[in-house]
């Protein structure tokens, strides 16, 4: 375990806290709102992929808000920080949820990225029309992935879920819709005069 050292403080971290939980990850705990623990587990780590999907997303969004230029550049940071903050949101209902169902919400960052159906754009900085075209297909990968555990909590009569998810789908769609606009062809420059 690394030590943590910061001016002239004692050693932050000793390795004295525990390194095992006292509830595993992998062990789900009984609900109290009356699903079934097959329908829970099922769920559970479908939820944990959202959750770290969104938090990829999360992360792309960041990276986009604090590397853009250019012309639009107050109006993309604007859009892209509405972007991150309502993804904040989403993961935390997705989170709450899984919690609620009995799970444990994947957290550390290198887990998440793992176990994430979004693939992170590399590091570097990116011209930003790929980044939002990045963006608009990573939001729609996540509106197909979401519309099928919206389907099975559905199916199973988790409607709680269902209910949370769709909340999740509608801001998908919409941000993946915005972007759409964003990337069109059409300009306020085209048919200028003097263009």
């Amino acid at each position: 375990m690394s030590t943590q050292t910061t001016g002239d403080f004692d050693t932050l971290c000793t390795g004295d806290l525990p390194t095992k939980p006292w509830r595993p990850q992998s062990e789900l705990e009984a609900n109290p709102i009356g699903l079934p623990r097959d329908v829970c587990e099922t769920l559970s780590a479908q939820l944990d992929r959202h959750l770290a999907s969104l938090y990829t997303m999360w992360h792309q969004y960041r990276k986009h808000h604090w590397l853009v230029t250019g012309p639009q550049f107050m109006d993309l940071h604007k859009y892209l920080e509405a972007n991150y903050d309502e993804i904040a949101e989403d993961g935390d209902l997705v989170a709450e949820r899984m919690t609620a169902i009995g799970g444990i919400p994947t957290c550390a960052p290198a887990a998440q990225e793992a176990l994430s159906y979004i693939d992170p754009e590399p590091e570097g900085m990116f011209h930003i029309r790929d980044s939002l075209k990045r963006d608009r297909e990573s939001e729609g990968i996540i509106a197909i992935n979401l519309r099928k555990t919206i389907q099975e909590a559905g199916k199973h009569g988790d409607f709680g879920t269902e209910r949370i998810l769709k909340k999740v789908l509608v801001h998908a769609e919409d941000r993946a819709h915005h972007l759409d606009h964003f990337l069109e062809e059409d300009s306020l420059e085209i048919g200028r005069a003097d263009g």
